[in-house]
């Protein structure tokens, strides 16, 4: 759309007549500020006509397939098929990396958590010498989705990516939801969003997924704004996708992004992780405090500078008794937080990327330096798998 363009349902005037609700101008029914970019209707956003016009060819490179085949046509491309992208530079305010290798550096990122800028990844892996064009950049609410359509080694993708970094809310939000749309999270917006891409892509262009994901939001302000049925929309995508899927981990992957992420919906789903990753169920963090409760309790209370504070606490008088009980429950929440910790420790270290291997969450683990080369080979062997598939009968569907 364009700041000249308005889509409506029905026009200012007639809504006037007609005893409906309008505003100011058509504008405010269906521009592309307040309302067509906002709510995602509007996919590209464009200063006049003739860079629509652009906007749309930018598309057309992209997605035409040529009437009699299954793709768009492979594209010349000069950027190398071996290209290390771990020496792309990675400059954003929200991280203190300098280059795309330290997200998968064991000194500069250890644990996988620190905050990084995903379109930055995105643009590292993609061929450099096409142009990207991101998709519903304008979308409301849906900032921790981010769409591309690119090419890699010359072939035509699209390239979804989870934001890693926290980025603030505009306007007001209720009380009872995120202050912030969290780092590796998709939210009711952003899940709409990435169903929506998987949609877009199923049976036109490979879909390559960069995921840092820990997870769906879940507090009382999501799951009222349909959180539940977006999740399950991304899954019913997956199933029902035409073509390869490449999904590479390349930092977390936990919650519910590993059930509709799951390569089991998809046989023609592929899923890596770039080594030093993390991938279970559940966080570590989140297993100690729930799942591994009772075993944080009993090292807190075993632990020898509780017992010691215990044992000055029975010999005292009333009057010390009061300090050591105030005493106590500090030392207490301080020592379970340590026990915490251990406990999340020790559970990544048993739920590490290659447990997850071995019992088929993940097909293959890879080094960071390989990630492109990797990328473009598993969309290669993606596509031939699909052209060896029979074609169904008449009458029929992919979902039937």
């Amino acid at each position: 759309m364009t700041p000249d363009s308005a889509m409506v349902l029905t026009g200012k005037q007639t809504l006037d007549f007609s005893g409906g609700v309008s505003a100011e101008d058509n504008f405010g029914i269906g521009g592309y500020d307040r309302v067509m970019g906002p709510n995602g209707q509007a996919q590209y956003w464009a200063a006049n006509l003739s860079a629509a016009c652009g906007t749309l060819f930018q598309h057309y490179e992209h997605t035409y397939v040529a009437p009699g085949e299954s793709w768009p046509r492979r594209v010349d491309t000069d950027d190398p098929h071996d290209r290390d992208v771990r020496e792309y530079p990675h400059d954003h305010p929200s991280s203190e990396f300098t280059t795309v290798g330290d997200i998968f550096s064991d000194e500069a990122n250890p644990e996988r958590k620190k905050a990084f800028d995903i379109r930055t990844v995105m643009r590292a892996v993609v061929d450099q010498d096409h142009g990207v064009l991101e998709r519903w950049a304008g979308m409301s609410d849906a900032d921790t989705t981010v769409v591309l359509d690119a090419h890699l080694g010359g072939y035509a993708v699209m390239v979804l990516g989870v934001e890693s970094r926290p980025i603030p809310r505009r306007g007001q939000f209720p009380t009872d939801g995120p202050d912030q749309w969290t780092a590796g999270t998709l939210f009711p917006r952003s899940s709409k969003k990435t169903a929506r891409a998987i949609n877009a892509a199923s049976g036109n262009r490979p879909l390559v997924v960069l995921a840092n994901l820990s997870g769906f939001d879940g507090s009382p302000e999501s799951l009222r704004n349909m959180q539940l049925e977006y999740g399950a929309e991304i899954g019913r995508a997956i199933v029902n996708f035409e073509g390869p899927i490449v999904f590479c981990v390349i930092s977390r992957y936990h919650g519910g992004a590993f059930v509709v992420f799951s390569g089991v919906l998809n046989d023609n789903m592929e899923v890596i992780a770039v080594e030093g990753s993390y991938a279970s169920v559940i966080g570590g963090a989140p297993a100690a405090a729930v799942v591994f409760a009772r075993d944080v309790s009993k090292r807190t209370a075993g632990d020898p500078r509780i017992k010691e504070l215990e044992s000055r606490l029975e010999s005292s008088d009333e009057v010390e008794r009061v300090h050591l009980e105030v005493e106590l429950a500090d030392l207490r929440t301080s020592v379970r937080s340590e026990k915490l910790g251990e406990v999340a420790e020790e559970f990544e270290k048993v739920h590490d990327i290659e447990r997850a291997q071995r019992v088929g969450s993940v097909h293959s683990i890879i080094a960071a330096r390989d990630l492109r080369p990797y990328l473009i080979d598993a969309v290669e062997r993606g596509l031939d798998r699909s052209a060896a598939e029979p074609a169904p009968p008449p009458g029929t569907t992919s979902g039937d």
